[in-house]
This record gives C-alpha cells, sequence and structure tokens, in this order.
C-alpha cells in the first residue's frame, strides 16, 4: 500500500469515483454506470494503492504498466485517472462530448497514461504479455496489470494470450476479471458461462485467487499474494455487485442503463451522504 493511505481514505476515495462516474454519465441519460460503480474498489485499491506509478511523468519507464481492456467502462476509468492526478478533475465533464479526448472507448489519444488503445475486446491481455515479456527480458521491476471483464473473457484471444502467459511463467503479470456476472447480451450463465473459470485458469498455469471486489481489504491481500507468486501469472477473479454504493442501482443487470436525472440526483446524494 503507498504511503499515507489507509482502508478508510481509500474507501472515501473509491466514493469520490462513484460520485465522478453519476456525474460523468449523468447529462446522457444513459451509459456504463452500473459498471463503474460497481468496478470503483477495483480501481482504487490498484490506482492509489497497489501500482507504482508517477502521475508527474506519466511515461516513466519503470512504472507499472495498468490495461484497461474493457476499454468502453471508461467513466471509473477517466475518473480514477483525475482522482490519481494524471489531469485535471474539470476534464471529466467533457466525458463523451464532442471532440473531447473522454471518448466512450479509452484511447491512447488521452495522453501516455492510457497503455493501449483497446476498443475490440479480449486484445488487452496480448499488448499485456507482450509488455511483461519485454520487463523481463529487460531485467526492470515494473509489475503489468490487467483490469478484464468476465464477458470478456468469452473471447477467444484472451485465452490465447493466458496460454502464453502461463507457458512463459509470467510472474510480474496479474490479470483481474471484474466479474459481475453480466454482459452485453445478458447474464453471463444465460449467454455463455465461463465456469469452471478457476479451474481452467489454473490449468493455463495461472495462480488463481477469488475475492469479493467490492472489499479493498480482500484486494489489497490479494495484490500482495500475486506480488509473492514466482514462477506463475497471477489471475484475480474479483466478484462485483453492478451498481455498488448506491442502494437503489445495487444488483441490477443491465449493460447499459437508463439514467434519468431524477436518479442520478439521488444517488449522488446517497453517496455525498458518505463523504
Amino acid at each position: 500500500m503507498q504511503a499515507g493511505h489507509n482502508l478508510e481514505e481509500l474507501d472515501r476515495i473509491a466514493t469520490r469515483l462513484r460520485m465522478h462516474v453519476v456525474d460523468m454519465v449523468a447529462p446522457s441519460g444513459q451509459g456504463y454506470v452500473l459498471q463503474g460503480l460497481g468496478a470503483a474498489d477495483i480501481f482504487t485499491s490498484l490506482y492509489f494503492a497497489e501500482a507504482t506509478l508517477d502521475p508527474a511523468n506519466p511515461d516513466w519507464p519503470d512504472r507499472d504498466r495498468i490495461f484497461l481492456t474493457t476499454a468502453h467502462n471508461t467513466a471509473i476509468f477517466y475518473a480514477t485517472l483525475a482522482e490519481r492526478g494524471f489531469f485535471d478533475t474539470e476534464r471529466l465533464s467533457t466525458y463523451v462530448t464532442d471532440g473531447s479526448p473522454l471518448e466512450i472507448n479509452s484511447s491512447e489519444r488521452m495522453g501516455p497514461f492510457v497503455e493501449a488503445t483497446c476498443g475490440s475486446l479480449g486484445q488487452g491481455l496480448s499488448v499485456a504479455v507482450g509488455c511483461a515479456l519485454a520487463a523481463r527480458r529487460q531485467g526492470r521491476a515494473r509489475r503489468v496489470y490487467v483490469i478484464a471483464g468476465d464477458g470478456e473473457m468469452q473471447e477467444g484471444q484472451i485465452w490465447e494470450a493466458a496460454m502464453l502467459a502461463g507457458a512463459s511463467g509470467l510472474d510480474n503479470l496479474c490479470l483481474i476479471v471484474d466479474y459481475n456476472f453480466v454482459q452485453s447480451e445478458g447474464p453471463m450463465d444465460l449467454v455463455m458461462s465461463l465456469e469452471p473459470l478457476m479451474d481452467k485458469m489454473e490449468s493455463f498455469g495461472f495462480a488463481c485467487q477469488e475475492v469479493d471486489g467490492n472489499d479493498i481489504g480482500a484486494l489489497l491481500g490479494a495484490y500482495d499474494q500475486a506480488r509473492a507468486t514466482r514462477g506463475k501469472p497471477s489471475f484475480i477473479k474479483a466478484n462485483t455487485l453492478m451498481g455498488k454504493g448506491v442502494a437503489s442501482l445495487e444488483g441490477l443487470k443491465f449493460h447499459q442503463l437508463r439514467f434519468p436525472p431524477e436518479v442520478a440526483a439521488s444517488a449522488r446524494a446517497e453517496l455525498e451522504s458518505r463523504q
């Protein structure tokens, strides 16, 4: 954990990120608000406590690399980058407006703190595996993290990349799956089940853990274990609750949520009450 942060402070940061998500999606009246609320604890734990980063020097060669391969889940991603100091939070108000680099799918047009353009699902892990291989060959200590979605794990390219990661023993690679049980066409188990996912990842050579993805302490413990693992890449199945933090939205399973002004205002007020 980075110096100066404790679990209570990290929880407050996660709440601020959720407030940003609500504010960013509200003007359009629909978007990936449920996913953003659900993933806020993953982003908080990774960007504010686990990864070695320098917002003042975003292309520092020895930084840890973080790939958001579910590149449409950008409200929480941009909110995290802004709160972490990579750019001013005022820019969040331009989210998905014409001409803004804060596009619905994140791209390298934003700057060097977006490690790869991953608009097509399934590609991010391949890029990350190459990055992890390069770090090992260069003798660099940096770690490579990937945030993927459960629906994305249905992509074939994910499994090709996972096969190479396991065969190469990339213990500097950590794949975190935001497992919210929904993909664009409906509930995961009704569209195409991934289970037994842990067994599958273990068979591909990963050291596997399953945690509550809305428990920052549990996530930090999983990162600790991943860093201590030798000879294998790490896989963290982080089970998250869509809409987490807003009682009226928790557990809703919509890929894109209709978000009328009164719902947004109520969600904002509920989150503000926790600050």
